[in-house]
């Protein structure tokens, strides 16, 4: 089956019955921002997402930028099949893995081992194939002795290192990523930078939200700035970037990227070296 995301004039609005209920009107916002409307039947409605058309296929790697409640993770979502476009459609053919709702899939109840076999399971992993990567993911986890004791004894931080460490052992086929995975200490998050940017090779499509231009810049080669559920500008990371933030952050992104461009030839000519000396030592030993 062929990897492929594709949307045509995608929209995604949620309607607020009682539209006179300032905190009902005001939780809605808070979680989806866009646009406030009325749809047919007069009701009031936030449009989260409006117009989203896109045609993703296996190597593409797009990174969405935009302020908090553009619509960045309500995107995420719609391609991960938790909302249904409003208008328009949606259609997103291969094994997702979504790595922004953590805490769906795990049981305070039992053990963090446990939680590593449902938390897999709920990826679309088999018991099988998580039994071969528990010990793996818990020497990951750092979490020791803990991994025997109820999820509901964890801090928030300790969740999200079995999340991150189930999620970064899979393989999927689209790959949709919200940076707001926070909530652990510097020294492990840059360790799993390093497994996402491991995961992120092996996945066929990525779509990934996130602040960090560096991040994004390492992980992405377009980007998307979304502005209020709508899509404002597409292209190279470096051009999105300028646009949304200016000429400073641009600046920034191209440096990076002539950075990660230097490395990426001196490994190559490092890895030409390499083949030389093999090649010239099996000559040696065919003399």
């Amino acid at each position: 089956m062929t990897v492929s995301i594709d949307t045509h004039s995608a929209c995604v609005d949620f309607p607020i019955f009682d539209a006179k209920t300032r905190s009902l009107k005001k939780a809605f916002l808070g979680k989806a921002g866009g646009t406030i409307g009325r749809n047919a039947s007069d009701v009031v409605v936030v449009e989260a997402l409006r117009d989203i058309t896109l045609s993703l296929r296996e190597g593409d790697r797009v990174g969405l930028v935009g302020h908090n409640g553009a619509g960045k993770s309500t995107l995420l979502r719609l391609l991960a099949g938790i909302y249904e476009p409003t208008r328009g459609s949606a259609v997103v053919r291969g094994r997702v893995a979504p790595v922004f709702d953590l805490g769906v899939g795990m049981d305070p109840e039992i053990s963090g081992y446990e939680n590593i076999i449902i938390r897999g399971l709920f990826l679309g992993q088999t018991r099988k194939q998580m039994a071969s990567k528990i010990d793996e993911i818990a020497e990951f986890t750092e979490l020791g002795d803990y991994l025997d004791m109820p999820l509901r004894t964890y801090s928030t931080g300790m969740r999200v290192r079995i999340a991150m460490g189930v999620v970064t052992s899979i393989d999927p086929e689209i790959l949709l990523l919200d940076e707001g995975i926070g909530a652990v200490d510097a020294e492990f998050m840059k360790k799993a930078r390093t497994r996402l940017q491991e995961l992120v090779k092996r996945s066929g499509i990525l779509v990934f939200a996130s602040h960090s231009n560096e991040f994004l810049a390492q992980l992405c080669d377009t980007a998307m700035w979304i502005d209020h559920g709508q899509v404002r500008q597409q292209g190279g990371i470096e051009d999105v970037v300028r646009a949304y933030e200016g000429d400073d952050a641009g600046d920034h992104v191209a440096h990076i990227l002539r950075e990660l461009a230097a490395s990426d030839s001196e490994r190559d000519g490092t890895a030409s070296d390499s083949e030389r000396d093999g090649t010239a030592s099996d000559g040696e030993r065919g003399a």
